[in-house]
């Protein structure tokens, strides 16, 4: 197993912990992680939600820079934060991370053309999440052209992740949009750009993860690292409600479905009783009190994603969408992140 360099930061395992927001992955599952020496991400969107019962974007300041000040109160170890392109407001809450000290910023949901401009200094990692080799490239010849900058790292999201999914319904089962034929895809990319221009940028796969099998396929396909999301849901150390984790333990993998986001992807959840609404056209909202995602129309959309987020993490599942990669934990208790660590990497 290769080490996974992002720059200048070498962790001493080469996990990444997925950005789950609205309070599922905040300081203590963040340094949590990093004080296993993978790498612990924060989840952004709704941060203030969580910590203030406001939206507002002083309230979301102010929450992002709590949870960055907690985490570093908590680890020495490297953490980073995860900031969808889709919010309103990307771009406040990229800088203020970055002077928060936040060592690395994750951004997916949406294509984050312009990001090396909120890092003239260069004092944090960037790093992309993409869906497919042309993202990767359209994003490198941008970086290059407009910043003389190269993506320190791609986390390549698949199909059989949880949240947003970058890929259109009808793409969601096709085994071209695996993660181990993704990853395959990107890391192929890597090593042809490294043999034409000598740059090298590490891959990181994500989707689905949830057990060493699978993680040791894709270390022996090429990638970096892997990033695990789900799987660290249902541990001692999440910052969610316990009826929230209950719910991947309890859930199976026919327990699973797709919603429309209102962000404008896919998104992929475990079946509670408010998803059955939403499928039903019986969660529509008749305003819209949070004005958080730039791509949301409340009256367009079939629920909304901050209250039904808020509610969920809180433990008000009923009433809540719970996000899920493909093949949910694979758990049947609560454990600690030490132990799914184990269970993932040991190999």
């Amino acid at each position: 197993m290769k080490k996974l360099k992002i720059g200048n930061l070498i962790p001493k395992i080469p996990l990444v912990q997925g950005g789950m927001a609205v309070g599922i992955s905040l300081d203590n599952l963040a340094s949590s992680v990093a004080n296993e020496g993978g790498i612990g991400v924060i989840g952004t969107a709704g941060i203030g939600l969580v910590k203030n019962d406001d939206n507002s974007l002083k309230s979301n300041i102010d929450a992002l820079k709590y949870y960055i000040q907690k985490t570093k109160e908590k680890t020495k170890g490297i953490f980073g934060v995860n900031i969808m392109v889709a919010l309103n407001n990307y771009e406040k809450y990229v800088q203020t991370a970055i002077e928060e000290g936040a060592k690395i910023i994750f951004s997916g949901a949406g294509l984050p053309l312009s990001l090396p401009e909120l890092n003239k200094e260069k004092k944090a990692k960037l790093v992309p999440i993409v869906s497919s080799v042309k993202a990767a490239q359209v994003i490198l010849k941008r970086w290059m052209k407009k910043y003389n900058y190269i993506p320190d790292a791609y986390v390549v999201e698949s199909s059989e992740a949880g949240g947003h999914l970058g890929f259109k319904k009808d793409k969601l089962n096709d085994s071209n949009n695996s993660t181990l034929n993704l990853a395959k895809e990107l890391v192929g990319f890597r090593d042809e750009l490294y043999a034409e221009k000598q740059i090298y940028i590490p891959i990181i796969a994500a989707g689905g993860i949830n057990n060493k099998k699978i993680a040791k396929e894709l270390f022996e396909q090429g990638v970096d690292g892997i990033q695990v999301g789900s799987a660290f849901i249902p541990t001692e150390e999440c910052d969610a409600d316990i009826k929230f984790k209950n719910k991947f333990i309890e859930a199976t993998t026919d327990d699973i479905g797709i919603l429309n986001s209102p962000v404008g992807l896919p998104g992929r959840a475990i079946k509670t009783k408010f998803f059955d609404l939403i499928k039903s056209g019986k969660a529509k909202p008749k305003t819209c009190n949070y004005q958080c995602i730039k791509t949301c129309n409340f009256k367009n959309v079939e629920f909304c994603i901050a209250q039904a987020l808020y509610n969920s993490v809180r433990g008000d599942v009923d009433n809540g969408v719970v996000f899920s990669g493909k093949k949910g934990p694979d758990t049947n208790s609560i454990k600690s992140v030490k132990q799914i660590i184990k269970n993932i990497m040991d190999f």
